[in-house]
């Protein structure tokens, strides 16, 4: 049971998104940022939404005693379009690291670099793949636009924001990996195929990654 509450709270990487998707990421979807993606298995966050996770079995959450959260990236590094700016995928990556900032800290010390004793987060905005029978797929980038919801009447398509994000979790003293995920969500759904997205329409995926966290690390401190 101890060890079930010690996979939750160091789904670290459970970062879990409100109004989301519960599809588990597919290995055709893996970006390459982890590496490794042998060992994840499917699990549920704290907020019961479908995760591939891992965390070592040895893991002991008592020698650490604080967290630095690397500047969070996207991979693989995306081409700005006509549909995502430069100024909207700044302002994601941007979130990001302000919500994981925010909603760790009031679990646990945040430190200033990696260290013994010290998690080090390391975490990717990632490249989700989509196809939508009868529509061409977007491009491979970290927020792709899924087609759906067809209108009949007007022809015109909504569009649902999707995101998808991994992560690691590392022992600051040894370099060593004690846990890792890979989840996806989806945002705000656009008016039609033209609409320009924006860093808010992705806002309640990441407040839900970041959120699932907090409470992750709440339960194992009761």
């Amino acid at each position: 049971m101890k060890l079930a509450r010690i996979t939750g709270a160091l789904c670290i990487a459970s970062l879990a998104l409100a109004g989301c998707s519960s599809n588990v990421p597919k290995p055709d979807e893996y970006s390459g940022f982890l590496g490794d993606y042998s060992q994840l298995k499917e699990a549920k966050s704290p907020s019961g939404v479908e995760v591939m996770r891992w965390v070592d079995p040895k893991l002991d959450l008592k020698q650490y005693r604080s967290v630095y959260i690397e500047p969070t990236q996207f991979y693989p590094k995306p081409q700005p379009t006509a549909k995502i700016p430069q100024n909207t995928l700044n302002g994601i990556n941007r979130y990001y690291d302000e919500a994981l900032k925010r909603e760790i800290g009031q679990a646990m010390p945040l430190a200033t670099g990696p260290g013994p004793g010290v998690i080090v987060v390391r975490a990717a905005i990632t490249a989700v793949s989509s196809k939508t029978e009868g529509l061409k797929p977007y491009e491979i980038i970290p927020i792709a636009l899924v087609a759906a919801a067809v209108s009949t009447a007007s022809g015109i398509r909504d569009q649902e924001t999707t995101l998808g994000t991994e992560a690691q979790f590392i022992d600051g003293g040894n370099n060593k990996v004690i846990a890792q995920v890979v989840r996806k969500g989806s945002g705000k759904e656009l008016e039609n195929d033209s609409q320009v997205m924006q860093a808010a329409d992705v806002k309640n995926v990441i407040d839900g990654w970041a959120s699932d966290l907090h409470q992750s690390f709440q339960r194992l401190k009761k």
